[in-house]
C-alpha cells in the first residue's frame, strides 16, 4: 500500500531544480498514504512521486523502481497496493531468464510490463490477482501509462494539461500542483450531492478517475482525447460477463467456498502485522474464522462500538440488531485475540477527528458519525497492526442488502439504494439546498442519465433464466450495485484507512469470486429463501448459529441523542455566520431553520445526513479552498 502522484509535461524538464518544490508539495500530500520511505524520480518530460506503507519486503521495495539494468531502454514505476499472485508471477518470470534484485511485488509487476506488456500493456494488468493503481512510464516511448484495479479498491485520478498529465491517487496530489485549479462547476457539484460512482466526473473541473478495470495511456502525440490531452485514451482490459453459469446449487456453494480459503489465504500474506475487521455479520465473522484457519497465532480482531449503544438500541428500518453481542460471541466462538474500541459522542464530533475524515476523502459525503467513527477505529487498529482484512463488499457479490430483496425496491425505474430503504433520497426534493441551484442542477435528470448509461452496460443474460423476467432484473441490480455503489464503499474504505497508513484488504473484491458469483442465477444466490444464501452455505460450519441466521445490520450508526444535538449545534454556528459562510450560496436557509426548529431526538436518518452534508460542505469549501462555478 502507498501513495502515488506524477506529472508528464513535454514543454520542461521536469528534473530541473526549479520544479522541485512542486514535486515535493504534490508528494507530501501522501504522507498519510506513505508515513514509511518517500521517494522521488524525474528526468525529461517525466516525474513520478511515491510515499510508501511498507507491508512486504520493507527494505528492498523502494520506490519509485526503474528497471535499466538489462540492456533495454529503461521502464520507471511508482506502485500502489498488493498483487497477490505475485509469487506464481515471479516464478513465471524466473523461468523466462528474469533476475530480481528484490523480493517486492512491485518489481514482479515492472517485470511483467517488460516480458508481456510491451506490445499492450492490459496484458500484464489481466495477469494480476489484487487489488493496485500504479504509473509506468516507459522511456522508449515516451507514454506514461495508468492501471487500476479490476473493482477500483485502490484509487487513481488523473488531470489531463495541454502538454500533459498530473495524476495521483488522491485529488488532492494533483491539486498541489499550480496547473490544476479548484473549481467545482455544476457537473461536480451534481457528482459531489448523488450517492453514484461516475469515473468520468472527479468532482473537480476537468479531473477524471481511472476507471476500474482500465488502463489511461498518455503518449506525447495523436488523436486528441478526454479532456483535450494529446494521446490520452482510456482501455478497458476487464469488465463483467456473462458466464452461462450451469453449476447446480451444491456445486455453486463449494466452489464459492473454494474460493474464499484460496482468496483469504493468498491475502494473509504479509511481512507486517495482521487482523481482522469484525463486526459480528456473516461477511466479516466468516473472513475472521477463514483467518485463524491458516495463521498459527490468535487471530486480532477489532471492532467499533458506541459508548451505551447496545444497552439502549432500538431497531429501525435498516438496522435491527446491535453488533457488539454477535461481535463477541464470534470472538469467543473463533477464539480471536479481540479489542472492542468504543467512540463516545465527544469522539464523533472532535473537529479535529471530523476535519481529518474530511481532508481525507476529498469530498463532502455527507455521512457525518459513519466516516468519523470508521476514521477513529482506524486509527486506533493502526497503533498495534499495519494491515487489516475487511468483509467489504459481500453485499454487493452476494445480494445482501434489504433493498435487493423489496419488491417495490427491484421494481422502482432508478438506482436501488436511492429508491429503497438504505439511503431512501428523493433526487426531486432539494431538502435543504436552494431551489432554484437545485433546479439549475437538474440532479434528477442527472441521476436519469447515469442510470440509463449503467443499464446500457449490463451483460446479456442467457441460458434458461434468460426467459424470466426478475432474473433479468436481477442481473441489472447486482451489477449497478458493483460497478455503481460498491465503488464510492470502497473509495470511503480506501481513504479512512490510508489516513491512517492502515491497508485494508477485501478479499470479497477478488475478482474471480465477483465474476463466479455475478454469473450465478438469482434464484441460487436465494436459494434457501434468505440473503446472501451462498455465503452463508459456504461459511456455516465456521460459525456460531446466531451469526448464521443473523439479518443483515448495515455499518453502525451513533443513535446518542446528544450527538444530534450537537449536530444541530454546528449547523446553527453555520447559519449564524450569514453570508460569510461558505455554504452559504448553495442551501435554503429558512429550511435549514425549519429543520432546526422541528422537534429533537431519533431525526429520521435521510434529513440527519441532510444536516451532515451542510456541514462537511461548508468545511469542504472552505479548507480545500473551492471555487464554485455553479
Amino acid at each position: 500500500m502507498c501513495g502515488i502522484c506524477g506529472w508528464i509535461d513535454h514543454r520542461h524538464d521536469l528534473g530541473a531544480d526549479e520544479h522541485a518544490r512542486t514535486l515535493a508539495a504534490m508528494n507530501e500530500t501522501m504522507a498519510c498514504r506513505g508515513p514509511d520511505q518517500q521517494g522521488v524520480w524525474a528526468e525529461g518530460p517525466a516525474a513520478l512521486c511515491h510515499r510508501r506503507l511498507a507491508v512486504i519486503d520493507v527494505e528492498g521495495g523502494r520506490q519509485p523502481m526503474s528497471l535499466d539494468d538489462d540492456g533495454e531502454p529503461a521502464l520507471h514505476i511508482v506502485y500502489s497496493g498488493e498483487t497477490y499472485n505475485f509469487r506464481e508471477l515471479r516464478e513465471q518470470l524466473a523461468a523466462a531468464g528474469h533476475r530480481f534484485r528484490t523480493a517486492s511485488d512491485t518489481e514482479v509487476v515492472l517485470r511483467a510490463h517488460r516480458e508481456w506488456g510491451r506490445r499492450d500493456p492490459r496484458d500484464v494488468a489481466r495477469r494480476l490477482n489484487g487489488m493496485f493503481a500504479y504509473a509506468l512510464w516507459d522511456t522508449a516511448t515516451q507514454e506514461l501509462v495508468l492501471v487500476r484495479d479490476r473493482l477500483g479498491i485502490k484509487p487513481l485520478y488523473y488531470l489531463p494539461t495541454p502538454h500533459g498529465v498530473l495524476f495521483g491517487s488522491e485529488p488532492k496530489a494533483i491539486l498541489a500542483n499550480p496547473l490544476a485549479d479548484r473549481t467545482v462547476d455544476a457537473d461536480g457539484l451534481r457528482r459531489a450531492l448523488v450517492f453514484v460512482a461516475d469515473p468520468s466526473n472527479a468532482v473537480f473541473r476537468g479531473m477524471r478517475e481511472v476507471p476500474p478495470g482500465c488502463i489511461v495511456r498518455i503518449g506525447r502525440s495523436g488523436d486528441s482525447g478526454y479532456g483535450g490531452c494529446s494521446g490520452c485514451r482510456e482501455e478497458r482490459y476487464w469488465q463483467l460477463a456473462d458466464t452461462g453459469h450451469t453449476d447446480d446449487v451444491d456445486t455453486t456453494v463449494g466452489h464459492v467456498r473454494e474460493l474464499l480459503e484460496d482468496t483469504v489465504e493468498r491475502q494473509l500474506y504479509s511481512d507486517v502485522s495482521l487482523c481482522t475487521l469484525l463486526s459480528g455479520g456473516l461477511d466479516s465473522s466468516a473472513l475472521t474464522a477463514l483467518a485463524a484457519r491458516h495463521v498459527p497465532e490468535p487471530v486480532r480482531s477489532f471492532a467499533v462500538d458506541f459508548a451505551g449503544h447496545a444497552d439502549n438500541f432500538t431497531a429501525d428500518d435498516v438496522r435491527g440488531t446491535p453488533d457488539t453481542p454477535y461481535v463477541h460471541e464470534v470472538a469467543k466462538w473463533v477464539g480471536t485475540d479481540h479489542r472492542d474500541i468504543v467512540l463516545r459522542t465527544e469522539d464523533l464530533m472532535d473537529p479535529a477527528a471530523r476535519a481529518a475524515t474530511l481532508h481525507a476523502r476529498d469530498l463532502p459525503a455527507g455521512i457525518g458519525d459513519m466516516d468519523t467513527s470508521l476514521y477513529l477505529l482506524f486509527r486506533a487498529v493502526r497503533q498495534e497492526s499495519t494491515v487489516a482484512l475487511s468483509g467489504e463488499s459481500a453485499d454487493e457479490v452476494f445480494g445482501g442488502y434489504r433493498d435487493f430483496h423489496d419488491a417495490d425496491t427491484i421494481a422502482a425505474d432508478t438506482f436501488p439504494w436511492l429508491a429503497g430503504r438504505m439511503l431512501n433520497q428523493d433526487q426531486r426534493d432539494p431538502g435543504l439546498f436552494d431551489q432554484a441551484l437545485w433546479r439549475a442542477l437538474d440532479v434528477p435528470g442527472y441521476v436519469e442519465d447515469q442510470y440509463r448509461a449503467a443499464l446500457a452496460e449490463v451483460p446479456e443474460l442467457t441460458g434458461p433464466a434468460a426467459d424470466d423476467p426478475h432474473e433479468r432484473r436481477m442481473r441489472e441490480v447486482c451489477y449497478l450495485y458493483l460497478t455503481r455503489f460498491l465503488p464510492v464503499l470502497l473509495d470511503r474504505k480506501d481513504r479512512m484507512s490510508m489516513a491512517v497508513g492502515l491497508e485494508v484488504r477485501v478479499p470479497f473484491c477478488d475478482h474471480r469470486l465477483v465474476e463466479y458469483v455475478f454469473g450465478t442465477p438469482w434464484a441460487h444466490k436465494t436459494f434457501d429463501g434468505r440473503e446472501k444464501s451462498l455465503l452463508r452455505h459456504a461459511t456455516t460450519d465456521l460459525l456460531p448459529e446466531s451469526v448464521v441466521q443473523r439479518v443483515k445490520s448495515p455499518y453502525p450508526s451513533t443513535q446518542d441523542a446528544g450527538y444530534e444535538t450537537s449536530l444541530r449545534e454546528r449547523v446553527t454556528a453555520i447559519l449564524n455566520e450569514g453570508d460569510d459562510a461558505p455554504v452559504a450560496p448553495l442551501v435554503d436557509r429558512a429550511a435549514v431553520r425549519a429543520r432546526l426548529d422541528a422537534p429533537a431526538g431519533r431525526t429520521p436518518m435521510g434529513e440527519r445526513m441532510q444536516l451532515e452534508r451542510m456541514v462537511d460542505l461548508n468545511t469542504w469549501i472552505r479548507d480545500l479552498d473551492v471555487t464554485l462555478a455553479v
